[in-house]
This record gives C-alpha cells, structure tokens and sequence, in this order.
C-alpha cells in the first residue's frame, strides 16, 4: 500500500555524480502517492554532470518520476543552481510536470512559498560561480571517497564515519551561514505574508518555527539526498521529515556544499 501525500517535497537529489543514493530514493518513490511532487532545485546535477555517468538507477528515477506525472501526481520542478540551465524555460509546462523558480501554494489557508534558496548564494554567480562549481567537483569525489571507506569499515564491523562532518564541524563560518540562511529567509517570508518558507540548496533537513517583531513562520528544509536523504511530507494537515531507514544519516551535522558567503549581500535586491 503506497503513503498518501497531498504534498512530497525533495530536493538536491544530485543525479548524475556518485553521491546520490538513487537506489534509495527510487524505493522512497515507489512508495509515495502525492497529489503534489515539489522537485526543489539542484535535481538533476548539470554542474557536474559527465557522459561516462548516468547509471541505470539514476534513469529509473527519472522514468518513476515521469510515471508518477503520468498517474496523476501534479509535478513542479523549481530549478536550483546546479540545473539552473533550465531556468530559461521557468513557466513552461511539459505534460504533468511545471518547470518555474518558485511555487507558491494556498493548503488549508496557510500561504505557502518554496524555492530552492540559491538566490541568496553570491557564490553561484558571476566569476564567484567557478569556485563554486570547482568546490561542487571536489565535494563530489569527498563523497565517493567517504562511501568506499565505509565500505571497508563495514567489512572490519566498525561503525561508518562522516568526512563531511569533520571538515564542516570545524569550520565554525559554516555554522553561522547555516543559521544565517534561515533566518534570511524566514524574515524575507514574513514581510511577504507567507505562513511556511521551504527551501532546499543547503542540504539540511530542518523544521522550526521562526520568530521576530514583525511575526511568524514556519521555516522548512527538505534536506538532500547526498548524505540525509529526506524528504518532507504535507499529510492530514501536517507537514512531518521523512527519514530513509537504510541509510545511517548524519541529521543533526552541517552539511553544506558551498562555499561560506555574505548572504547579506544577495538579499537586497531580491524580490518574489
């Protein structure tokens, strides 16, 4: 029996480098039934995309996901910044499947509004978006390294160990841009009048209610499908995080796979 959903909301699935847990994420698929797929950026990883990879398993999260259109499942597949090759064709409709910048949805009166977060990422573009994709091409091989030790550390039955993790808890910067990209954007959903911000690009899992002179929203993060594999789901009026039970995650580590930026500096000028 496949979980009713009104809303599943994924992003940085990352298809096409070696990090991507794509067996996983097919299975999680095959066992939702959403009246809503909410694709939130960096989906398919043109970044970094190469012709000598695109397994057979990244395909059939593709096809599962055209079939779920086919099904009936509505489709919205917002674009991040390592697809953003698709946002000249933000506000075309292909079939089930709406390819835009952002969404904003009306669910039980509460005003909602997702995008992938990248607007406020200074690093991922003009010159700064070189460095960028050079840091998304050595985070890529960190991963492939960190699941070849874990494999060796299974054998010997020791336990699995995060690279990530011991790079990004020391640098204390990572911590305050994590912190910083929240409340950016639940203070911009705020003077906007949305009830629920949720966004992606970080690759951390996150629900909290945020808080300031001007009011409140809830402020949510899909997560990623590199490390966390999470999802989140709008079921009988709320929202809860999906957890992939065959994965050993890390939820409670930073995880970030850009560079620290000024966030400051990229939200002036932005509007819905």
């Amino acid at each position: 029996m496949k979980k009713e959903a009104e809303i599943v909301i994924l992003s940085d699935l990352h298809l096409g480098t070696y990090g991507c847990h794509s067996q996983e994420l097919l299975q999680y698929l095959k066992s939702i039934n959403p009246s809503k797929l909410i694709l939130n950026g960096d989906i398919i990883d043109i970044w970094n995309f190469s012709k000598s990879y695109f397994p057979k398993s990244h395909m059939q999260v593709v096809r599962q996901i055209l079939k779920m259109g086919e099904k009936g499942t509505e489709i919205y597949y917002i674009t991040g910044n390592h697809d953003e090759a698709l946002r000249k064709y933000s506000g075309t409709k292909l079939g089930s499947i709406v390819i835009d910048d952002k969404v904003i949805l009306e669910v039980d009166g509460k005003k909602i509004w997702v995008f992938h977060g990248d607007i406020f990422d200074t690093s991922t573009k003009g010159g700064a978006k070189f460095l960028a994709k050079l840091g998304g091409k050595g985070y890529d091989i960190l991963i492939l390294l960190n699941l070849f030790t874990n494999k060796i550390l299974r054998i010997f039955g020791y336990e699995k160990i995060s690279f990530s993790k011991r790079i990004k808890s020391s640098v204390k910067k990572a911590v305050k841009w994590i912190s910083n990209f929240e409340d950016i954007a639940s203070s911009l959903a705020i003077d906007q009048g949305f009830d629920v911000v949720i966004c992606g690009h970080i690759h951390k899992p996150q629900m909290r209610t945020f808080v300031n002179e001007n009011g409140s929203v809830l402020y949510l993060n899909s997560g990623d499908w590199v490390e966390h594999c999470t999802a989140l789901e709008y079921i009988d009026g709320e929202w809860s995080m999906f957890f992939q039970p065959e994965v050993i995650l890390q939820t409670n580590e930073i995880e970030i796979d850009e560079p620290s930026i000024n966030l400051e500096a990229s939200i002036l000028n932005f509007r819905i």
